[in-house]
């Protein structure tokens, strides 16, 4: 059997429906178009095997006529750049660029390693080795990383927990986080934006209301709840002591704060002050990471810090990458931050990701190619081995300067305001998301927020929208109603477009409303022959790229359903899969190859006419012999002249001319013997 597109055209469509396809007449004036389409019966390449087993093959067939240097860019991105450097156009500015993220993040780097818990060299190293790797695998230009705040407050909220921050294993599963960071890295799905931004906010809060300590000059409890902080600075208050002269540090800004804090304490060493004492001097040693037995402990905030790494890094990467004009991959940048976060892991790195103002630092610096952060690994490197002793008075307070100047710019209110002005339920999603983090602490908040966010999209999933189509006027175009006020619909019939997949979660609700669609009828915007109700129900199917074996038997279901009350399903435009479902399934055939279409335009015209012929039927002078047959019988054996279907369309009941017929009428199913 062979499934075809046709364009078939009848004078008399309530008998043609009974012929066989080799006796459908054509006008020989009008070309006929037949398509033929792959039917699951006489071929097995449609099955999920095959296309998958198509799609492998296509993908190796793709690797076998790459070059060699397609090959050597796949791999190693930093290529696609260096071959097209132009020295004297971009080396001035990545110096420049690359400098200035240097200095940049090298008191950043060691203010972020205390806010983890960790001694500031480690801040140091993970900001030395990543980025040598990432520019090689890496494929953003401009992309600057290196530790963040938002990853070192998770660093410490986790390990706070499982060891103290003194001991040397609480280094070694920083280190080991580091390594299973990286190998997560690329597997880690996307999630909710409005999360990761009500997230973020929070975690702002927190890390900020953290560095307070080295401002007030008393302990703050250690904690990942904005409750306990609070309550600490408050309680601590009585203990702190005024020092009206470094009251301007606040103010100064983090850079020139590190300047003018180290300068005050080299030449007043006051003693209330506390500094970053010594730092170990050199690169880092190649160290393979430890304390594995930890390992299983660490996996849900391995995965979390990735989640998190993962959406905020291929995001910036992305935006820099357009407004620089280049394409960005994202499968190779995930490789590159793993590749970065696993190697740095074996040179006493914690982990990593793309830092937002330093990429935006590096971007309107001039950033041409990854040579930037070549160079700013380069004052890394020799901030280890010549910097380390100048490290020794800078004060604490300096570098929570940093952290906190850096953390002001992730409250995003902005991001908040927009949200409720596009879309309320992503501003309650941002609001949740937000308040369970700063009450909770961040692991129950980022899971309350993705659970919210998963709640969501099941709900939309369950409840996916559904319009009534109506024609727009002087077109054959269908769209929805309530968008469209000015489209018409016509009577004895229903157009109805599913907007989603139909599966096992929604086709209840589908099914109830097209219930609610066969009573509540708009009889003001009506127009072709006038019944009291609904003959025929018209799915258009073009949105639906999935229907599953639930939404099948539950289509069965509503068939007989609709034919035990006389009403007859069309369907319009089904896609490929959809159709070879339905064909396997066997519901083409239960509601009959005549009753699929291309367009939906083509079902309104065939139930037009049926709506003629029954209304005919009705209003005849005496009862036809086979008055109490089934519906689809009484359509078979009518016999009445059909009218036009301009006229049909209009509502006007003048005698049928054959030339009015209108020839495109194109059932999707055409049936051959």
């Amino acid at each position: 059997m062979e499934i075809t597109y046709a364009s078939p055209s009848s004078q008399n469509l309530s008998s043609s429906s009974q012929r066989s396809s080799s006796n459908v007449s054509m006008p020989a004036a009008r070309p006929v178009k037949v398509i033929p389409l792959q039917h699951p019966e006489t071929t097995s390449s449609s099955s999920a095997a095959s296309s998958f087993g198509a799609s492998v093959s296509k993908r190796i067939g793709n690797f076998k006529r790459m070059t060699w240097i397609q090959w050597i860019e796949t791999f190693l991105p930093c290529s696609r750049w260096i071959r097209t450097y132009k020295w004297r156009e971009y080396f001035q500015v990545d110096l420049m660029a690359g400098t200035t993220v240097g200095i940049m993040l090298v008191p950043q780097a060691m203010s972020y390693a205390k806010l983890a818990g960790l001694q500031p060299i480690y801040g140091l190293y993970s900001g030395f080795v990543p980025i040598f790797v990432y520019a090689i695998f890496g494929s953003s230009r401009q992309l600057a990383i290196g530790p963040v705040a938002l990853v070192s407050l998770l660093v410490s909220n986790v390990l706070g927990g499982i060891a103290d921050s003194s001991d040397e294993s609480y280094t070694e599963l920083a280190i080991l986080l580091a390594l299973m960071v990286g190998i997560f890295e690329s597997i880690m799905g996307l999630l909710s934006h409005a999360v990761i931004s009500g997230f973020t906010t929070a975690s702002a809060i927190v890390i900020a209301l953290s560095q307070a300590k080295y401002f007030l000059g008393y302990d703050v409890a250690r904690s990942s709840k904005i409750v306990p902080l609070i309550k600490s600075i408050i309680l601590g208050a009585d203990k702190g002591k005024s020092r009206k002269y470094l009251r301007f540090l606040r103010a100064a800004g983090p850079l020139t704060g590190v300047v003018l804090g180290t300068t005050i304490v080299k030449i007043y060493h006051p003693p209330s002050i506390t500094l970053v004492g010594d730092i170990p001097q050199g690169l880092p040693n190649f160290s393979i990471p430890k304390s594995f037995e930890c390992a299983m402990s660490l996996i849900p905030t391995a995965i979390l810090i990735t989640g998190v790494a993962i959406l905020e890094s291929v995001g910036i990467a992305k935006a820099l990458a357009a407004k620089n004009g280049y394409e960005l991959d994202s499968n190779q940048e995930l490789f590159g931050l793993g590749v970065a976060n696993i190697l740095g892991s074996f040179f006493s790195a914690y982990p990593t990701t793309g830092s937002f103002s330093r990429s935006a630092v590096n971007h309107e610096s001039g950033a041409k190619t990854g040579l930037s952060g070549v160079i700013t690994g380069i004052i890394m490197a020799c901030a280890l081995l010549f910097m380390t002793p100048l490290f020794e008075h800078i004060p604490q307070c300096a570098l929570a300067a940093i952290v906190v100047s850096a953390v002001m710019g992730l409250v995003d209110y902005d991001e908040a305001i927009f949200l409720w002005h596009v879309d309320k339920k992503d501003f309650l999603l941002w609001t949740i998301t937000s308040i369970t983090t700063l009450f909770l602490g961040i692991e129950i908040g980022v899971l309350v927020g993705v659970g919210a966010s998963l709640a969501f999209v099941i709900h939309e999933s369950a409840n996916p929208h559904i319009a009534i189509l109506g024609r727009l006027p002087g077109t054959t175009v269908y769209r929805n109603t309530q968008q469209y006020p000015e489209a018409y619909t016509y009577h004895g019939i229903v157009i109805v477009r599913i907007d989603a997949p139909i599966y096992f979660a929604n086709i209840s609700f589908l099914k109830d409303r097209l219930r609610e669609y066969e009573v509540d009828v708009d009889r003001s915007t009506r127009r072709g022959p006038e019944v009291e109700r609904i003959y025929f129900v018209i799915l258009e199917m073009a949105p639906v790229t999935y229907i599953d074996s639930s939404a099948v038997q539950a289509l069965k279901d509503l068939y007989q359903e609709y034919k035990s009350r006389d009403i007859q399903i069309a369907i319009s435009n089904p896609n490929h899969e959809v159709l070879l479902t339905l064909s396997k399934s066997g519901v083409v055939d239960l509601i009959g190859k005549e009753w699929y279409f291309v367009r939906a335009h083509d079902a309104v015209q065939v139930c037009l006419q049926h709506v003629q012929s029954l209304k005919e039927t009705a209003n005849a002078p005496y009862p036809l012999p086979d008055d109490k047959l089934s519906f689809l019988q009484r359509l078979l054996k009518s016999r009445g002249e059909d009218l036009s279907i301009a006229e049909l369309e209009s509502g006007a009941q003048r005698p049928p001319d054959f030339k009015d017929t209108d020839p495109k009428l194109e059932p999707l199913l055409y049936r051959k013997s």
